[in-house]
């Protein structure tokens, strides 16, 4: 019998590190902090943890701008807070995931400064993307080298004093590394050994399909900068990188693996990726990206199954994550009356959990934090609100730091008196972890709940689902004895036969009602 790795199956649990909980009251969360909270992730029943960076950074883009691969930044801890850490997840029972950024780096990381005392041409500024500029519009004028525009708005390029543009996908503190040059190749398999070395179990690969771009540089000329077979993501020799990847994690023991932040257009492309000799797994963020309907989550869950299913690997479920609006708020918006977002919550919930493959939570929504959308402006520390002048929010509002404790901010996150990085909401101090710990009714209690009962159940289903026929505001499926039902309609629908073991909010007798989600096993 072949042995299931940890991960196909896993619950991981994503801790975004400035936010999560501050030990030693700078007000931004840290190692130790982490530490502190184990005994909550481990009560919760997560299987993993995936750490967003906590390298040597400014801070430019929330700690993906790396100053540093090898290093912990002193704002989060030492290397010896990062040892213990590990040790005391490993001791709890649960893996570690940390994230890789390969793409670019912080321009303070030693490279990118040698780059910029050197001359163009020079091998210093060969570990980066650096270009001439062309003509511009007007007589004297020079333009970037192409059109191409940052994710964070504006162009993708800046000048240097010496007149060479360089390139940045993102902000401009994150320069492009130029992934044709070996430097940069084994540099990055060096930091995977110092990782793996320390004891991680994974790695979350940050913009994993944007290492190489097309040599020519050509311009999109308006079109989208993700469109397939375009000059930026998904270029064919990404594949080689993590070909040799895959061989540096299995040299080691304990099924290390790598998850990818993979936008594709489509399951084709996304399935190369998950070819047996490269990623273990990619992040498929339709789930998240989907309306509260079930022909959408229908959709989504039948394009998923099908990116996978040619490859052996398992999909990977997401409904929220530190780049997006938490789905609590997503779905409260699409309805527009309040209230209704934490009950679809629930709901969804069950649905991610009941798939087959992984799920990654994200940290919060066991409390049901909704999006903070009424954050001051001189309090936004997100480059997309910066570069666009406001007219994009960014993504502060869903990475404010999580409430444990008390009435008043910080809620237990820092020690008292000590002002978190970013405020936290008055009306919160009813959604700490220590209040909902008391509440039966409450979301923490919700998700233990669910948890518990996937992990009883999961090791005995299969790793496909069934459609049942349902009413067409409804969503029915069985996985072996488990049967899932969800109602995204308003009104009651009548539930498949079986036994309820889980429901989001109680039946009406044999009838299903809006908005709620159940667990039955099959008669």
């Amino acid at each position: 019998m072949t042995r299931t790795p940890w991960w196909r199956n896993a619950v991981v649990y994503e801790v975004y590190v400035r936010s999560f909980a501050d030990a030693d009251g700078n007000g931004e969360g840290d190692l130790q902090g982490i530490r502190s909270r184990l005994g909550h992730l481990r009560e919760l029943g997560v299987d993993a943890l995936w750490l967003t960076p906590f390298y040597t950074s400014p801070l430019a883009d929330g700690g993906y701008d790396v100053a540093d691969y090898r290093d912990v930044d002193p704002r989060f801890g030492t290397l010896d807070d990062f040892d213990a850490l590990v040790a005391d997840v490993h001791a709890h029972g649960m893996r570690l995931i940390v994230d890789i950024v390969p793409n670019h780096s912080s321009d303070r990381h030693r490279w990118f400064r040698e780059a910029l005392a050197a001359p163009p041409g020079s091998p210093a500024r060969s570990r980066y993307i650096f270009r001439s500029g062309k003509p511009g519009d007007r007589p004297g004028e020079e333009a970037p080298p192409n059109d191409w525009p940052s994710a964070f708005g504006g162009p993708a390029w800046t000048r240097v004093d010496d007149g060479e543009w360089y390139l940045h996908l993102y902000a401009p503190e994150q320069p492009d590394f130029d992934w044709r040059n070996p430097d940069v190749r084994h540099e990055f398999e060096d930091i995977l050994r110092f990782w793996l070395d320390r004891g991680v179990d994974g790695f979350r690969i940050d913009v994993a399909a944007g290492l190489f771009k097309d040599e020519s540089f050509r311009d999109l000329h308006g079109q989208d900068r993700r469109m397939p077979d375009g000059p930026i993501y998904s270029r064919p020799e990404v594949h080689d990188v993590y070909r040799r990847w895959r061989q540096i994690l299995d040299e080691y023991d304990g099924d290390r693996m790598a998850i990818g932040e993979v936008w594709t257009d489509g399951p084709e492309d996304l399935a190369l990726y998950l070819r047996p000799d490269e990623l273990h797994q990619v992040f498929q963020f339709d789930l998240q990206l989907a309306p509260w309907s079930a022909m959408a989550f229908r959709e989504v869950i039948d394009a998923a199954l099908k990116a996978v299913a040619p490859t052996g690997a398992a999909p990977t479920w997401v409904l929220s994550s530190h780049d997006s609006v938490r789905h609590v708020t997503r779905y409260e918006r699409q309805e527009g009356f309040q209230g209704i977002g934490l009950a679809r919550a629930k709901a969804a919930l069950l649905l991610l959990l009941a798939l087959p493959g992984s799920a990654y939570l994200y940290q919060g929504e066991e409390l049901g934090l909704p999006e903070v959308t009424d954050l001051p402006d001189d309090a936004r520390q997100d480059p997309i609100f910066k570069r666009t002048n406001g007219e994009k929010a960014g993504r502060d509002g869903c990475r404010v730091p999580l409430p444990w404790s008390g009435r008043a901010e910080p809620y237990g996150f820092s020690p008292d008196g000590v002002r978190p990085w970013l405020p936290m909401p008055e009306r919160w101090a009813s959604m700490t972890a220590e209040a909902q710990a008391s509440d039966p009714s409450s979301m923490l209690n919700w998700y233990r709940e669910a948890l518990a009962l996937r992990r009883r159940l999961h090791g005995d289903l299969p790793e496909d689902l069934e459609w049942i026929d349902s009413p067409q505001t409804a969503l029915f499926f069985r996985r072996g004895s488990l049967l899932f039902a969800l109602n995204c309609g308003d009104n009651p629908v009548r539930l498949p036969a079986g036994t309820p073991l889980l429901t989001s909010t109680p039946l009406y007798g044999e009838l299903l009602p809006g908005n709620t989600a159940a667990w039955l096993s099959s008669p």
